[in-house]
């Protein structure tokens, strides 16, 4: 195993000719996936892996540098690319993974086939003409409440980002992929991903774009969907599911499992 696979925690299943890559978001890691993987293994080589900071990462390889932007997690996927020799991939991303995968692409499109969005937002932030969802005022007010307790923090983050009841299994999931990240590490993630803008990359995005969203979602309102839609510089397409809250993958697998199951499967003129 090379040095970015045990980094990541990297596993390789399943056989078929195209190769999936599978790519968590924020508080959680490659056991997000659990759901779809099942269903991909008898006809895809599957890659699933942990972004440097999650809980199963071993916080001494967190660079507070390098993942003070989002480009060092794109480094990452291109690393991991060039590791397992995969000259072309279907990525699916989940929420900030998707506009990693999307910022790789710029340097490295002929690596990606497609690039699957669930749950992605270029921004977070309100702007003029823009609708991301947060004012500063409520990202600081977050950021304060990580920092003075973390754990109390997560109980009351996991049911609000999930949109599920408090004891559902996808909750307490979600609750403790959320605590095994490092506080400190936790933090500095959050802040590097909601406080990032990345809507003058997306003209530069050339590689076709699913982009899958949720009907009612806490971190990504539906309107952003649309938005990246219009200004990807590529061939584009947008789902929006009935589903409630940014881990459907989790919280709704018998809805999202087919969905995403239709995109990889199918290409945008289909």
């Amino acid at each position: 195993m090379g040095i970015v696979e045990e980094a990541h925690n990297v596993k390789v299943l399943g056989s078929g000719n195209q190769t999936v890559i599978l790519a968590h978001g924020f508080g959680t890691d490659q056991s997000v996936w659990k759901h779809l993987v099942p269903h991909l293994v008898d006809d895809h080589r599957v890659v699933v892996f942990d972004n440097m900071g999650a809980g199963t990462t071993n916080p001494e390889y967190f660079d507070f540098d390098r993942y003070s932007s989002l480009q060092g997690y794109a480094y990452d996927i291109l690393a991991l690319l060039e590791e397992l020799q995969v000259d072309s991939c279907i990525f699916v991303g989940h929420s900030v993974s998707a506009l990693i995968g999307a910022i790789a692409s710029i340097t490295r499109p002929d690596l990606f086939t497609k690039i699957i969005m669930l749950g992605a937002s270029p921004r977070y932030l309100n702007d003029v003409d823009y609708y991301g969802g947060f004012e500063q005022e409520d990202l600081n007010q977050l950021f304060e409440a990580m920092r003075s307790n973390y754990k109390a923090w997560c109980s009351g983050f996991a049911p609000l980002a999930v949109g599920g009841d408090m004891d559902s299994v996808a909750v307490q999931e979600f609750s403790r992929t959320l605590f095994n990240m490092r506080p400190d590490i936790a933090l500095s993630v959050a802040q590097t991903i909601f406080q990032s803008d990345l809507r003058h990359l997306l003209c530069h995005v050339t590689v076709p774009c699913h982009i899958i969203q949720s009907m009612k979602d806490l971190a990504v309102p539906v309107v952003v969907s649309e938005y990246l839609h219009q200004m990807l510089g590529g061939e584009s397409v947008v789902e929006v599911m009935s589903t409630d809250g940014h881990l459907p993958q989790l919280s709704s697998p018998d809805v999202v499992v087919p969905v995403l199951l239709k995109h990889i499967r199918f290409d945008i003129e289909v």
